[in-house]
């Protein structure tokens, strides 16, 4: 059995699929019911154990450093926030793969045991879903991914931006990053694309299942007003212009 040493959040987006809300404010600042999405995240860290935490911050990073007094994490700059992939977040915080568990710093999580940080093998949170969906889509054999697709489908088990890396596996991560970012420049590509599809071979990665509701994931204005009506008025502004 595997035990997650430390934690990544990935926090330096700009966030535009929420603008207005996140012209001013990076995504995982913003509130949910009060309280700010990367918070749900720390305390799900902290209550399981996890303490050492980096966060990679870019876009309206100032307003990330406070975190470094308010709850003892790192901040990790991402020099290329701006003109790179979230590849260039997990290049920024390489140094820190090994028994790690990676996260979107925009998941607002409410059961904190999906970040238990005992786990068999490398791998990625995911929820079982039988309707159609254009998130991506994992398919399993055996309990192991041996495949994914990126335009969706139904029946299949959706990722979602939460995943562990034992040491062996968080070292070949790091390798690869530096391969396709520093030599092949390739930095318009996500990084979980190193380890679906540029070197799946490479990996034997599983999953640890999640229920629905375990996690939200919030891309849009329409997504926040639908779990906090305070956002609603976005919506209402639009609605008028």
């Amino acid at each position: 059995m595997n035990k997650v040493k430390r934690a990544v959040i990935l926090a330096a987006g700009i966030g535009k699929r929420m603008h207005p809300v996140t012209l001013h404010t990076p995504k995982p600042l913003v509130k949910v019911n009060g309280i700010r999405i990367i918070e749900t995240i720390i305390y799900g860290l902290k209550a399981n154990g996890i303490h050492e935490i980096y966060v990679v911050a870019g876009f309206l990073k100032e307003q990330l450093i406070g975190l470094q007094n308010e709850f003892g994490v790192t901040i990790i700059e991402n020099p290329d926030y701006q003109t790179c992939n979230n590849i260039s977040s997990l290049y920024a915080a390489r140094e820190y793969l090994e028994d790690a568990i990676i996260l979107e710093g925009d998941l607002v999580i409410c059961n904190q045991r999906i970040l238990a940080p005992e786990f068999k093998q490398s791998g990625y949170n995911a929820v079982w879903t039988s309707e159609r969906t254009k998130e991506w889509l994992l398919t399993l054999k055996n309990g192991m991914i041996r495949g994914c697709s990126r335009n969706g489908g139904e029946k299949g088990w959706q990722l979602f931006g939460i995943s562990r890396w034992n040491a062996q596996d968080g070292t070949k991560l790091k390798r690869h990053l530096e391969i396709e970012f520093d030599e092949k420049k390739n930095r318009q590509i996500y990084w979980d694309d190193i380890p679906l599809f540029c070197y799946p071979q490479e990996y034997e990665l599983g999953i640890w299942k999640m229920q629905q509701g375990d996690v939200l994931e919030i891309d849009t204005v329409e997504e926040l007003a639908a779990v906090d009506k305070r956002y609603r008025k976005w919506l209402e502004r639009e609605n008028k212009t």
